[in-house]
Parts: C-alpha cells; structure tokens; sequence
C-alpha cells in the first residue's frame, strides 16, 4: 500500500510538469509558478480562519475526547507530511485538472468538479466514506487558484488544513 501511495504521490506531483513540457505550455497557464501577492497571503488566511476556527470549537464541543497531543518528536514529521500531500494534491488537481476543465466548463464548475474528484480520490483514505467532506475545503481551494492564477495560495490552505485535521482527528 505504500508503494501505490508513493506511485500515486509521485503522478500528482510530477504529470502536470510534464503535461507542460510535452505539450510546450507555460506553467502559469495551469498555476504551477508558485507565487502570491499579500493579497493572496491576506485571504488564504481569512479563508483558513472563516473554516477551521469554527471546526475547532465543533471539534472541541462534540469530539474533545479524540483530540491529539503528539509527541514534540512527531511535529515535523506531521508538518512535512501535511505539506508534501498539499503540495502534490493541489499541483495536480487545482494546477492541472482545473485548468483542463476551465477550458471546458465555466471556472465555476470547472471548481465544482474538480472538488468533486478531490472528494472521490480521498475514499482511498482509512476514513471513507467520511473523506468525501473533502469536497468542501476543495471549493476553497479552487476558489484560491481561480482568483490568484497560482497554486500556492491553495497549497497554503490545504496545508493548514492538513494540520488542523491531524491534530484533531489522527484516529477517526
């Protein structure tokens, strides 16, 4: 299973750099120069705060007794886990496939539908059928690549999303 995780892995991380090289497309055209303005920066945190502050005290009232308090020695791991998912996931589902939808569809459900498969791939998770709600913070996500022209306002988001989902529900 970790041999297909990493497979799985390594294709959303390196095809949409390779769909350009071979196709001879910028990588702007698909979000894939990483850049963000303070703007950006300022709404990917509005975004992080409008989302996961709510989900915490949710968390908190109705789940306090699956909280997580890792050991200082699985922070970075955790952390570098967290971002390298992010990082992959967004490069292939709001660089690539959003832009190959956008060209398709109207932003709106090429956002839709992107989420959607965003959701589908993550019942390959322990905690399907539950990680179908990823679909939600994709919405975000694609919203964040749409307005910016770059992944990295979403890979910021995804990441502190991952963490938050770490801490809060390591076991579900």
């Amino acid at each position: 299973m970790k041999v297909a995780a990493f497979v799985l892995f390594a294709f959303f991380l390196y095809f949409p750099y390779a769909w350009c090289a071979i196709r001879k497309e910028p990588r702007e055209k698909y979000g894939l120069l990483w850049r963000a303005d303070r703007r950006a920066l300022r709404e990917t945190a509005l975004f992080c705060a409008a989302t996961l502050l709510p989900l915490t005290g949710v968390s908190l009232l109705f789940f306090s007794g699956r909280l997580f308090f890792p050991s200082i020695r699985l922070v970075p791991a955790a952390v570098l886990s967290g971002l390298a998912a992010a990082v992959a996931e967004e490069t292939f589902f709001r660089g690539w496939l959003q832009t190959i939808l956008s060209a398709r569809v109207s932003p709106f459900w090429s956002i839709v539908l992107a989420s959607g498969l965003f959701g589908l791939a993550h019942l390959a998770s322990p905690f399907a059928p539950f990680a179908l709600l990823a679909f939600f913070p994709g919405l975000i996500m694609g919203v964040l690549r749409e307005r910016h022209g770059s992944v990295l306002p979403a890979i910021l988001y995804h990441w502190a999303g991952n963490i938050w989902s770490i801490w809060f529900y390591p076991h579900f």
